[in-house]
């Protein structure tokens, strides 16, 4: 369960690429916040989750939002200014035998292509080779599920939906786009896997006398001809229509923090991690938001800027073991003992921090502050955790 946006060109404020989605996950799965530098491999092999494929000889860095069972990724970014989004779907097709995940590709996408086309293209060849399988949660190994992803640059976005090995894609060059967990993509696309269609009239899915609709054709269950208003992707779509040319960072955020058809997921499942990205040409200028924490509605967008950024805290990484040590256990211990107080405390450092990156961005010239900025944001929440949690 997730939802993932882009606003692209004249729908933005400043012709830049916005970004965002929230990662909906199990409610106890914590999901880490990791930085893996760019890597020449000797080695032919790489590990997956579940199975190993072909090393490449060089992966770029990467920034990710990772479950912390799993090798792949919910959401990341790479040094060259390509982000992605998955999201689960249920499709006619069966679920194969463990493979790549879905996020496992998200995270292959990101390390081996340097525009979205690229991201597309490795993610593309790879599933074709070796599919997609596996169990998707760490407590129930019989939740499976196919993916589509939302992949994006400084100059455009592709929607790429699959079914098992088949996939479609759909560009965006101007305006809006999301995808939540059904299949989206209908009679409007603009790449297919060599014998989609065909494939889709010969198992009965499609007749051959419309106009091919890849997700009334491949979708488990019956697919309206618009989202419903009461569900997210209905929701999502209606604020992203609403800002449309508009569109900023804050005004991501606040769709990420929606509570209407549940956007912001609490319960059983819930929002584990929420990421938020600006993406221009100049990559030194591409910034990412990152909260590592629970909820968008009870935690804080940190900005980061990718160029200038080498390690992240160790707090970062957390494990099931309830340790105040780390930021996600902490977060998660001071919103228990006062959460009102965390969410003014938090609405407030990124109220300070969202004014920084506008200063930041007029001012080029200040790379030491760019380059300390995730750091000096971390700090200030840690410090207020640490606070909180010391009165115990």
């Amino acid at each position: 369960m997730c939802d993932t946006l882009v606003a692209v060109g004249s729908a933005t404020v400043d012709g830049t690429t916005i970004f965002g989605k929230n990662s909906d996950r199990p409610y106890g799965e914590v999901q880490n916040l990791i930085y893996i530098p760019r890597k020449e491999h000797s080695e032919d092999k790489v590990k997956c989750t579940y199975i190993e494929i072909p090393q490449v000889p060089e992966t770029y860095a990467v920034i990710l939002c990772q479950p912390y069972w799993m090798w792949g990724a919910e959401m990341g970014a790479n040094e060259y200014g390509v982000v992605i989004g998955n999201e689960a779907v249920y499709t006619k097709e069966p679920d194969g035998p463990p493979a790549l995940l879905g996020m496992d590709l998200l995270r292959l996408g990101l390390e081996r292509g340097k525009t979205a086309r690229a991201a597309l293209d490795t993610i593309t060849a790879l599933l074709e080779e070796f599919g997609q399988g596996g169990g998707c949660s760490a407590d129930d190994p019989s939740w499976t599920y196919h993916n589509s992803f939302l992949i994006a640059d400084a100059k455009e976005a592709w929607v790429l939906e699959t079914a098992g090995k088949w996939w479609i894609a759909e560009r965006v060059i101007n305006g809006v786009r999301n995808i939540s967990n059904g299949l989206s993509i209908r009679t409007k696309y603009d790449l297919t896997a060599e014998g989609l269609i065909d494939y889709a009239i010969e198992k009965g899915y499609w007749d051959s006398s419309r106009p091919f609709d890849f997700a009334k054709a491949f979708s488990w269950g019956n697919v309206p001809d618009e989202p419903s208003s009461f569900s997210r992707e209905g929701r999502c779509r209606f604020l992203l229509e609403m800002s449309k040319g508009t569109m900023t960072p804050q005004i991501m955020m606040d769709i990420l923090r929606d509570h209407d058809a549940g956007v912001c997921m609490h319960g059983g499942f819930r929002s584990t991690a929420s990421m938020v990205s600006r993406i221009e040409i100049k990559n030194e200028f591409t910034i990412h938001w990152f909260t590592g924490t629970p909820n968008p509605c009870q935690s804080f967008f940190k900005p980061l800027f990718f160029a200038e950024t080498h390690e992240l805290p160790s707090q970062l990484k957390a494990t099931l073991d309830p340790d105040p040590k780390t930021l996600w256990w902490a977060h998660e211990f001071v919103k228990e003992k006062s959460s009102k107080q965390l969410e003014k405390t938090l609405e407030s450092l990124e109220k300070k921090y969202l004014k920084i990156v506008r200063e930041l961005l007029d001012y080029p010239e200040r790379t030491e502050q760019r380059k300390s900025l995730f750091q000096d944001a971390f700090h200030e929440e840690w410090s207020f955790y640490q606070q909180i949690l010391k009165t115990k």
